[in-house]
């Protein structure tokens, strides 16, 4: 082979090797640390860059993702006195490749020893439950203690997580018995609440029920007693109506017979009719053990005697005088009586369930005529009123003889009998 060929082989080989030395590409989400002449030059961000081939060279390639990192289990010693092993995750970003390079020699392996260490420094403080429970304290004091400390290392923590804390065996199974004794604790505390909230609610059940049967006999009593209020009150009403029209009807009776006596104009001779009616009925009672005969009945016997025309020198009381004719003499004596010759008057009974009455003193019946019995009453006129039925009994009962030596009626009641002329 020729010289000059071997030479120009030499100096194709040189230019291929300067020019791999002068150019270099730089990943995305990559940074190169190039040191010239064996100090610190530049940091190449990702793309092409060129290099001073023999002069420039890279010191590391740095990936600025954010990485992560799951550290072995560590021993670490509680409060109280028991080793625990505890896992670890980091989560870190490199925000200065050229700190990470010179300011470590190994930033994973002093990220590692600086976990370690604070992690036992904060659970040495700790007893095993308040370990297992404070997570969220214990991964805020790591975080705090790495992020402060990997600062200058060009580092940032992002956040770091205890992904387990494993006691010794026989905590584990003390802990698994505690545990179950607690549930089992609960759980009948748990059917004790329950049966305590089932008597509650069955006891208030029988009480609204008892409340409601209770409510319903006093609504039904009430019911009973107000019915049976309505229905007295009811019956009273019909039986105060009933007495108020039979007395209605007595009223209207006395009143008629009042009226038929008052237009018959009664004489002595009908009282002596109507004082021999009721001598039967004083002889009438079961308490009446001795009767006594007036000493004026034999003298009221021969007056009604003489009243019927028995002597033959006095007229019979039944006798009626003849009515004057046209040519002013006297009619025949009528064979019927005075009271049947008399035209028939009909009752008007169109106000006799009326139940404005007036007052007895000013009735028809309260004003008796006292000629009958011998006494000229004296005849009210327009100015002066009528007596009152209470001063015509005063007047009847303070007169001293009747006349042809009958009894009073004073006398009639009480039994007595006047003393003989």
């Amino acid at each position: 082979m020729e010289p000059a060929l071997i030479a120009l082989i030499v100096v194709v080989l040189l230019a291929v090797v300067v020019l791999a030395k002068s150019v270099t590409i730089v990943p995305q989400a990559q940074a190169k640390v190039v040191e010239r002449l064996g100090r610190y030059s530049r940091t190449l961000s990702p793309g092409l860059a060129l290099l001073v081939p023999f002069v420039d060279r890279v010191r590391a390639t740095i990936d600025l993702r954010e990485q992560v990192i799951s550290f072995p289990p560590q021993p670490v010693i509680t409060a109280d006195n028991l080793q625990v092993g505890i896992d670890t995750v980091v989560y870190f970003q490199v925000t200065d490749p050229r700190l990470a390079v010179y300011g470590i020699a190994n930033y994973i392996t002093g990220m590692e020893q600086l976990t370690t260490t604070t992690l036992r420094n904060v659970v040495g403080g700790l007893n095993l439950e308040g370990a297992l429970t404070g997570r969220d304290g214990i991964n805020s004091q790591l975080r705090s203690v790495l992020d402060g400390t990997t600062g200058p290392w060009g580092l940032r923590v992002a956040r770091v997580e205890i992904k387990a804390i494993d006691p010794p065996p026989s905590i584990q199974d003390s802990m698994e018995k505690q545990m179950r004794a607690d549930r089992d604790k609960r759980a009948v505390i748990l059917t004790a609440e329950g049966q305590r909230q089932s008597a509650i609610t069955t006891a208030e059940g029988q009480k609204a029920a008892a409340i409601l049967s209770a409510e319903g006999k006093k609504q039904a009593a009430i019911l009973d007693a107000e019915a049976e209020r309505q229905s007295r009150i009811l019956r009273a009403e019909g039986e105060r109506a009933a007495l108020f029209l039979q007395a209605q009807g007595q009223a209207k009776s006395i009143e008629t017979v009042f009226q038929a006596i008052h237009d018959g104009k009664p004489d002595s001779g009908l009282l002596a009719y109507q004082y021999l009616q009721t001598l039967p009925k004083i002889a009438q009672g079961d308490a009446n053990k001795m009767w006594i005969v007036p000493s004026e009945f034999s003298k009221a016997l021969e007056g009604l005697g003489r009243l019927g025309g028995s002597d033959g020198e006095q007229r019979s009381w039944l006798d009626v005088d003849r009515a004057p004719d046209g040519n002013g003499a006297t009619a025949a004596p009528a064979a019927a009586p005075a009271a049947a010759a008399a035209p028939a008057q009909s009752l008007d009974t169109s106000t006799w369930f009326d139940s404005n009455l007036p007052p007895a003193a000013e009735q028809p019946e309260a004003k008796i005529s006292l000629s009958s019995i011998g006494v000229e009453p004296s005849l009210p006129t327009a100015s002066a009123p009528r007596p009152s039925l209470a001063q015509a009994t005063e007047e009847v009962r303070t007169t001293p003889q009747l006349g042809s030596g009958e009894a009073s009626p004073a006398q009639l009641g009480s039994g007595d009998a006047p003393a003989p002329q």
